[in-house]
């Protein structure tokens, strides 16, 4: 599920060249997330990396992940 989850977060990534020729990817819907690099490649790789961190952070302060291709990492609220 957790890399069926990435898969869907970077097939959303926008990158563009910046002025100074390195390149700048977020991921929109996952709001502060974004890496850079010496070339697309570089940057895309960077952003899957930071993307993991990011996960990992996130779930283990148990965060709100958000759902992408209804795959939901958050987990369930236990019932009362």
């Amino acid at each position: 599920m957790l890399t069926e989850y990435i898969k869907a977060a970077m097939k959303r990534a926008h990158y563009e060249k910046m002025e100074n020729g390195r390149y700048w990817g977020e991921i929109p819907e996952l709001q502060g997330l974004w890496a850079d690099g010496d070339t697309l490649e570089e940057c895309r790789q960077t952003l899957q990396e930071c993307l993991e961190e990011w996960l990992i952070v996130g779930l283990r302060n148990n965060e709100n992940i958000p759902v992408l291709d209804d795959i939901n990492l958050n987990r369930k609220a236990e019932a009362a």
